[in-house]
């Protein structure tokens, strides 16, 4: 995780909850609690303003019911990460959880993770609105294509998170302002200030 005198520069943290159910978060060995998660996040968005949060979840853990699933479904609907990834549990050897039988199948599991990643797209799209109109500062990344430059806020990581798409004026390695004219899902786009 980012420390807070890092995230005063950048802030952006990765915080990996893998999950918010207790009894999954002690069966994966994560040493806190859904009361320890909620009150960091609490923590840190009071006090790192204009902060964005990504985390990861699995769904799918050995032992993971319906009721858990539907309880990190709403923790993500109520906290609203700002960028989120979702994996399915792999069974694997070497691993602390290989022990129990992966008891949710398959199919369920890729179910729940279009679940979640369905919701985590209305959220994206909701905050990526929010700044429409706004002015930021964005480092271009490279071209995607001979006419479009791909660039980040400081929000964002590379070529994990959303991306601002430029003309093809702009230089990688280059800071640039820009006023956020529109968005979608996953992009910005933007005029130079």
């Amino acid at each position: 995780m980012c420390s807070l005198t890092v995230s005063i520069l950048c802030p952006d943290i990765d915080l990996p909850i893998q999950h918010i159910s207790d009894p999954i978060l002690k069966r994966m060995g994560r040493f806190v609690t859904r009361r320890d998660i909620t009150d960091l996040i609490l923590k840190l968005r009071q006090r790192i303003p204009d902060l964005a949060l990504r985390t990861s979840v699995i769904t799918g853990f050995p032992g993971e019911t319906e009721d858990q699933f539907n309880e990190l479904l709403e923790f993500i609907r109520q906290t609203e990460f700002e960028r989120l990834g979702v994996f399915t549990y792999s069974h694997e050897e070497g691993t602390r959880a290989f022990r129990w039988m992966d008891s949710v199948p398959e199919e369920v599991k890729r179910e729940r993770q279009s679940e979640i990643m369905q919701l985590q797209s209305d959220i994206s799209l909701a905050k990526n609105e929010q700044l429409v109109g706004r002015t930021v500062k964005i480092l271009a990344d490279s071209f995607v294509s001979p006419d479009i430059v791909s660039a980040r806020t400081v929000w964002d990581a590379p070529e994990i998170d959303n991306s601002v798409l430029l003309g093809n004026d702009a230089v990688p390695g280059m800071f640039y302002r820009i006023k956020i004219t529109s968005a979608d899902v996953y992009d910005l786009k933007g005029e130079y200030v």
